[in-house]
């Protein structure tokens, strides 16, 4: 480009001017929990961040491969003898029967089956007639596919989505159900997807996006991306290639790259192996998404590859912050035997809320190659217990960046029973507002998922609902997990629920407490 044009340009693009009390951020909080896995909502704090990891349900493996059907394999494929795993696949709760649904790879790189169960831990396998005396809902052989239950659609036919890679056929097929047993014809057909590929919603911008594997010398196994309104739409990214001009010619423009492994990422502890991204499941939770990176992270003799999962976060379904590079989700380091000796993944949909626990589903492998046994695990967490700031003895503080909000009570889910958290509500300028001071507030002196905080006198928040005002949180001896400000004394944070889970009528809580006594009520 000319260099007056060029200048020209840059002057074009310059942004405009504006006074410093315009950029100032104000964060509106009105969907979702607010969680404190980044510094996005934190504008000074003494206390603690500590990030945490789940523990595995004692029924592992929630799902073995127990029917005939699921004692074959592909026979093009060697690693494996047996199968019933999430190979990505999909977990979700059914708000209309109340059921846990699992699609899952039943033998190995063969069929595609559903099982239910009513409380997430023990499952059945219910026959259907798409193959008499099975519970395959989509045979044949296939090495990737995942599942969707969209709450969001209006067309109830397109309440199900399945993309498959069928044998033989390139890249992935698109498939409706109106009831996740009978799928319809292909309707469309994505551009090349190396397996294995994946698909998500991103609910915050209304888009499917699709989480492409790609493989580089230099990088190993990384992930490029595209996204669409339609799920039906434009996917076949190939047909949208346009040539390019680069180091050696013309050549086709590739989707975009996305994320790869850095040197951030360790091996698993004796190997000297480079990590690579094997897989992307993304979901939104709360208010943010939640993304399930499966890395592999080398190879040990006597164990399946070494894949484990690590968690990140984003806010816009594209930009990915990666805090803890450690596993949530990882191997067993003693046992080269267990149902998790290696390559683990997550599950489509990725987690399930379960009154105060999250439910995390994966596939995990035991025995050598040509005798693997492929199951599915279930690992928990506490609900939002990600990350937490942490305070001892010693009283802690956190002040959050300028917040909006329309809501009328503050919630928190801490674990304060040994301490005690209070809080403050502080004008744009940081001065207290009178009423909401540390001294009127009623200290919460709880473990809790959802406690209510109060001040004496003042029934709630709405007075200060649609004001620019900051919280201070003060703790003692205690963990905050997250706060919100719900329009309802129920507690419903308006949020995304991922999966779904007991009581979530739909994709957002608008219930709280409700959802705690559906769960409950399933435990029993």
């Amino acid at each position: 480009i000319p260099a007056q044009r060029l200048a020209e340009e840059k002057e074009r693009l310059r942004p405009p001017k504006v006074q410093p009390d315009e950029l100032a951020l104000r964060i509106p909080i009105d969907v979702g929990r607010q969680l404190f896995v980044d510094d996005f909502l934190i504008e000074r704090t003494t206390l603690k961040r500590n990030f945490h990891k789940t523990t595995f349900h004692p029924a592992n493996p929630v799902l073995r491969p127990d029917k005939p059907w699921e004692q074959k394999n592909h026979p093009a494929k060697t690693a494996g003898k047996a199968a019933a795993m999430v190979f990505s696949g999909g977990v979700f709760f059914d708000p209309e029967d109340s059921l846990f649904k699992v699609w899952y790879m039943s033998g190995y790189g063969l069929d595609r089956a559903l099982a239910v169960s009513r409380n997430g831990v023990h499952w059945e396998k219910p026959l259907r007639d798409v193959v008499p005396g099975t519970n395959v809902v989509s045979p044949g052989l296939c090495d990737t596919a995942v599942f969707w239950l969209d709450l969001e659609t209006k067309d109830r036919g397109q309440r199900f989505k399945m993309w498959r890679e069928d044998e033989g056929k390139s890249g992935m097929g698109l498939y409706y159900s109106a009831d996740g047993v009978h799928w319809g014809k292909e309707v469309a057909r994505t551009g090349r997807t190396p397996s294995p590929s994946t698909v998500f919603w991103n609910p915050f911008r209304k888009v499917w996006v699709y989480s492409v594997r790609f493989s580089d010398s230099a990088i190993g196994r990384y992930r490029r991306y595209w996204e669409t309104r339609d799920a039906a739409a434009d996917i076949d990214w190939d047909h949208f290639a346009r040539p390019e001009i680069g180091p050696g010619g013309k050549g086709p423009r590739r989707i975009p790259l996305w994320v790869c492994a850095d040197e951030k990422d360790p091996p698993y502890p004796g190997t000297n192996a480079r990590s690579e991204i094997y897989n992307l499941d993304a979901v939104g939770y709360e208010s943010v998404m939640l993304g399930l990176f499966s890395m592999l992270r080398g190879r040990l003799d006597g164990r399946p590859k070494i894949k484990e999962i690590v968690a990140g976060f984003s806010r816009d379904g594209f930009h990915w912050h990666r805090p803890l590079r450690e596993p949530i989700i990882g191997v067993d380091p003693d046992d080269d035997k267990a149902w998790n000796a290696g390559n683990m993944q997550s599950a489509g949909g990725c987690v399930l809320l379960v009154g105060d626990e999250l439910y995390f589903y994966v596939s995990g492998r035991s025995g050598l190659p040509g005798e693997q046994v492929c199951t599915t695990g279930l690992a928990v967490l506490r609900r939002d217990g990600f990350a937490s700031m942490d305070a001892e003895a010693a009283e802690g503080e956190l002040t959050t960046r300028p917040v909006t909000f329309g809501g009328r009570y503050l919630f928190v889910n801490v674990d304060a029973d040994a301490g005690e958290l209070r809080a403050e509500v502080l004008d744009e300028s940081g001065a207290v507002i009178p009423g909401f001071s540390r001294d009127r507030c009623v200290p919460v002196r709880v473990d809790r998922t959802l406690a209510e905080i109060r001040w004496k006198d003042d029934e709630d928040l709405s007075i200060v609902a649609g004001r620019v005002v900051r919280f201070r949180f003060i703790l003692r001896h205690g963990r905050l997990y997250s706060f919100w400000v719900s329009p309802e004394r129920s507690g419903a944070s308006f949020g995304y629920v991922g999966a779904g889970g007991p009581g979530f009528p739909g994709s957002r809580d608008t219930v709280g407490e409700a959802s705690y006594r559906a769960a409950a009520s399933l435990k029993r």
